[in-house]
C-alpha cells in the first residue's frame, strides 16, 4: 500500500478524529481557540492517530473508543509541538509561520498546557486506569525526553547513544503508546500488546532518524522547514555525530564548531561533509534496521488489511520525502 492507500483504509474513523479534535478544542478563550485550530489544522499528517487507529483495527476492535484514543495522542503531539517551537525559537513548520512567531512565546506555551490538560480531562472520560497509567507515564518521559534534549544541545561531544536516548524519550515513546493502547482497548493478549507496542517504538525511532536525515538532504520547500534548523539550534543529530567522528580533522572542527555556536552560515560545507563521510547512508542504515525491527513484531499479529496498512506504514517511513 502507498500512504494514500493507508489512509483511505480508515477514513471513515479519521473523519471522526477530525470532528472530535474540533469539537474537544473548543473554549470560552477565543486566542485557545485561534491558536489551538491554527496549529491542528497546520497540514500534519496526523500520523501519531492513525496509527493508533491501525493498531486497534488490527487487533480486531469493533468499538468507538479508538476515536476518543486517537484525538489523546494528537493533543498530546500537538502541546509538544508547540512547546518544541518555542524552546527551539523556531519560526517555521509545515510550511507555514510557527504558532509562537504570530502568537508570541507565552500564548503557545500555554495554549500547549491547555491541550495538555484537556487531553487528560479527556483520558479520565475513557474510565482505564489503564490508559491514564501508560499516557501518564508516556507524558513524563517525553518531558524527560526534551530535558534530555537541551543538554545535548551545542554539546558537539554528545554521544550516538545520547542522541538514541533522546529520540527514544522525545518522539518514539508516543508512537509506543499509541501502538499500545489500540492492543489495550481491544483486550488483546499481553502477547499482542508488546508485539504492537515494539512495533510502534521501532517506526517512531525510524520516523525521528528520516526526520533528522531529511534535514540535510532535502530542500525547504519539501520538508516544509528551514534545511539545517537543527544545526542551528545546536542539536547533534545522527548525521552530524558520524560526520565529526568519521571526517577529517579540519571537517570534523567545522562541524563542532557549527554545533557549539549554533550557526548555519556553512550550512553547504557541512551538507557536504555529510555527504563526504557517509553520515546519509549510516543514519539511512539505522533507519531501516528500526523498520526490519518494527515489522518483525507484527509477526504475532493475525493477517489483515490493517496489518499489511502498518507493513506499508513502516515502509513509507523511511521512503518519505517529508
Amino acid at each position: 500500500m502507498d500512504i494514500q492507500s493507508i489512509y483511505s483504509l480508515i477514513k471513515d474513523d479519521m473523519v471522526a478524529v477530525d470532528s472530535m479534535i474540533q469539537s474537544r478544542l473548543q473554549s470560552d478563550v477565543v486566542l485557545i481557540n485561534q491558536l489551538g485550530h491554527y496549529i491542528i489544522n497546520s497540514g500534519g499528517k496526523r500520523l501519531r492517530p492513525a496509527l493508533a487507529i491501525l493498531c486497534a483495527r488490527a487487533c480486531g476492535y469493533q468499538g468507538q473508543f479508538h476515536i476518543n484514543l486517537a484525538t489523546i495522542i494528537e493533543f498530546i503531539h500537538t502541546a509538544t509541538l508547540l512547546h518544541d517551537d518555542v524552546v527551539d525559537n523556531s519560526d517555521m513548520r509545515r510550511g507555514r509561520e510557527t504558532a509562537n512567531s504570530i502568537w508570541g512565546n507565552e500564548a503557545s506555551v500555554l495554549v500547549g498546557d491547555f491541550l495538555y490538560t484537556r487531553s487528560f480531562e479527556m483520558m479520565v472520560e475513557m474510565e482505564s486506569m489503564r490508559i491514564m497509567k501508560v499516557l501518564s507515564h508516556t507524558t513524563n518521559v517525553i518531558a524527560e525526553g526534551e530535558v534530555l534534549q537541551l543538554l545535548n544541545c551545542n554539546d558537539a561531544s554528545t554521544t550516538e547513544q545520547r542522541y538514541l536516548e533522546v529520540i527514544h524519550h522525545k518522539t518514539a515513546k508516543l508512537f509506543e503508546a499509541a501502538g499500545l493502547l489500540g492492543a489495550v482497548i481491544s483486550e488483546s493478549s499481553a502477547e499482542v500488546e508488546q508485539a504492537m507496542a515494539n512495533y510502534a517504538m521501532h517506526l517512531g525511532s525510524a520516523f525521528q532518524l528520516v526526520d533528522d536525515l531529511l534535514d540535510y538532504s532535502e530542500s525547504s520547500e519539501t520538508i516544509g522547514k528551514n534545511i539545517g534548523d537543527d544545526l542551528a539550534e545546536g542539536k547533534p543529530t545522527l548525521p552530524l555525530i558520524y560526520a565529526m567522528q568519521h571526517g577529517t580533522t579540519e571537517q570534523a572542527s567545522i562541524v563542532k564548531e557549527a554545533i557549539e555556536k549554533g550557526q548555519r552560515d556553512k550550512i553547504n560545507d557541512i551538507i557536504a561533509i555529510i555527504e563526504s563521510t557517509g553520515a546519509i547512508g549510516y543514519t539511512l542504515k539505522a533507519a531501516e534496521n528500526e523498520v526490519a525491527q518494527a515489522k518483525q513484531a507484527l509477526s504475532s499479529l493475525a493477517d489483515s488489511r490493517y496489518k499489511e496498512a502498518l507493513t506499508s506504514l513502516a515502509d513509507f517511513s523511511i521512503s518519505r520525502k517529508f
